[in-house]
């Protein structure tokens, strides 16, 4: 028993992990029935999307920590419990205010669950080697929870309704919290330090404060409020970073940046997840409302992208072992950047295969960027600081899906308002017009059509650009990883 003790132990903590990772994107096919039912606005919408990974994103550095103070599986059962709850009644939401809060529970809940949940893998597993390919395992089924959130909302809408993604969630919840007490053992950081509460404050509050301002000056224009908060959660976030400078323990320990390995593995945990979330959600809407296809064929189509991710994330480990990071990293970029181009051959009537083609030649590069980051976080710290170097891996991705969706969807909602016909701030709404004249429907297509291939373009631009700093700040002989 002692033997399979491990192997059992990472099983069960997989199911939260697949969990927390498919919420992320589990309702990019859900949104067009979801806007149809709950009628939410443009920018209610944004949030409905992307409030779950910000909750996640800002609080996962701040439970990292605190799972080092209290017992990472006493906070990883807790958080199992939250997040079952919280689930169970986002599936039933009313009100689109509802639907926002609740979302935002779940994601405070898995922010307690991914940090712990990772840092129990070293008691599990002692031996280097075997620590390692847990690890790689781990980082696959997050990064298959990622891929196959749209796949298993698809398939669950062709027979219930929008709140069932939710609702499977608590099978899960419940077999964790059955079988961790006699699977997992405690866990406390050897010297915890303190908490600052104004830091977690701070991290937060910036984080929301800005994409507030973002989000509503695209989908509404200029106000001087939102306007004002939007510039008041940047200085918040400004203040942020100068605090950790200055606190004995603080919440990013910004000195791990100072090797530019570790940093740009980081940037690839941001970057490449920004790219995936907004390119996903916006290929979902124009799967479905542009080319009127069921949902159930949509996420169809997403499968083959979803199994190369998943087959990468096992495999990179293996390939920058042989090779090196700097390639793993040059690799990633290059491969997301040629991969979006596919994208920009969708229009208002057709290409569905070049949507395929892009899928699949990007998740080789998005299942690199999460290998890389998971072992170059977890291996660049020393093991009593696992769950804050964890949390920092996690929060990166976390971070990018949901920035990918506030900044990157923003942009593409921005562009639907200056060139559509001006019925509505969405296409879904617009679409659902009485008496839409065909010209009008054309002409909603075509500026979500637009939307999109400009932030394709950009999206692409930019990982063409981390390629070619990747080349320029790392040397060929830097050694791999491990």
């Amino acid at each position: 028993m002692k033997t399979k003790r491990p192997w059992l132990g990472l099983l069960v903590i997989l199911g939260p992990v697949l969990l927390v990772a498919m919420d992320g994107s589990i309702l990019f096919l859900v949104m067009p029935q979801l806007t149809a039912e709950l009628h939410p606005t443009a920018d209610q919408s944004l949030w409905i999307l992307d409030i779950y990974g910000f909750a996640v994103g800002s609080l996962l550095v701040a439970f990292g920590n605190l799972g080092d103070r209290l017992g990472r599986l006493k906070l990883l059962t807790a958080g199992a419990a939250l997040f079952g709850l919280s689930s169970a009644a986002a599936s039933f939401a009313q009100t689109p205010e509802q639907l926002i809060a609740l979302r935002a529970l779940m994601g405070i809940a898995g922010a307690t669950l991914l940090p712990s949940a990772l840092a129990v893998l070293g008691e599990l597993f002692p031996d280097a080697r075997q620590r390692s390919r847990a690890i790689g395992i781990f980082a696959a089924t997050f990064a298959a929870g990622f891929a196959v959130g749209p796949v298993v909302a698809g398939q669950l809408l062709d027979r219930f309704w929008w709140g069932s993604v939710f609702l499977i969630n608590l099978p899960v919840v419940v077999v964790f919290l059955l079988l961790a007490p006699f699977l997992l053992r405690e866990v406390r950081a050897v010297r915890p330090g303190t908490v600052d509460a104004w830091s977690v404050v701070a991290s937060a509050a910036g984080l929301l404060l800005t994409m507030y301002g973002v989000k509503h000056l695209a989908a509404a224009g200029f106000e001087l409020l939102p306007t004002f908060l939007g510039v008041a959660g940047l200085a918040i976030l400004w203040w942020f970073v100068r605090r950790q400078q200055h606190l004995d323990h603080p919440l990013v320990d910004l000195t791990l940046f100072r090797d530019r390995v570790f940093t740009l593995a980081i940037v690839t945990g941001l970057i490449p997840l920004a790219a995936w979330s907004a390119t996903a959600y916006l290929a979902a809407i124009h799967l479905q409302s542009v080319l009127d296809l069921p949902v159930r064929t949509a996420a169809l189509l997403a499968v083959p992208g979803a199994v190369v991710l998943t087959l990468t994330c096992i495999l990179t480990p293996a390939a920058v072992a042989r090779f090196s990071t700097r390639t793993a990293l040059i690799t990633c970029h290059t491969l997301i950047a040629a991969g979006l181009l596919p994208l920009l051959l969708l229009n208002a009537t057709g290409g569905i295969p070049w949507y395929v083609a892009s899928t699949v030649i990007t998740a080789v590069g998005y299942g690199i960027s999460f290998s890389v980051v998971a072992d170059t976080a977890v291996a660049a710290v020393p093991p009593d600081r696992a769950g804050s170097a964890a949390a920092l891996a996690e929060t990166s991705n976390e971070l990018g899906n949901a920035l990918g969706i506030a900044l990157l969807g923003s942009l593409a909602a921005l562009i639907f308002r200056l060139t559509g016909p001006g019925l509505a701030g969405t296409l879904t709404q617009s679409l659902q017009t009485p008496d839409l004249p065909p010209e009008a429907q054309a002409a909603a297509k075509s500026a979500f059509v637009l939307g999109l291939h400009v932030t394709i373009t950009l999206v692409a631009l930019i990982h063409a650009g981390l390629a070619v700093l990747t080349t320029r700040w790392t040397r060929p002989q830097e050694p791999a990883r491990p």
